[in-house]
């Protein structure tokens, strides 16, 4: 269903969108449409939360570490302790 919208957007603003969507064949009403059908374009996110998916894929792309059995980390730290 389609309903209207009236934004309250500066003129140079509006000019610019007008001959962005004309310079590629559609309505700006489309344009503004497939701007926010693209896959999570809809949401809003701070620049914490891009900052965390930045850290996350950073992380998902690192090789693995490697890791010691606690029961072997607690012995050597007991044996440095009372060395």
């Amino acid at each position: 269903m389609k309903t209207k919208l009236t934004l309250t957007v500066n003129k140079s603003i509006i000019d610019a969108a007008k001959r962005r969507a004309k310079s590629r064949g559609i309505s700006l009403s489309r344009m503004f449409e497939e701007i926010f059908e693209e896959e999570g374009s809809y949401e809003i996110k701070t620049e914490q939360q891009r900052a965390a998916e930045r850290l996350l894929q950073l992380l998902e792309n690192s090789g693995s570490i490697s890791t010691k059995d606690d029961k072997i980390l607690i012995k050597s730290h007991v044996k440095r302790k009372f060395a």
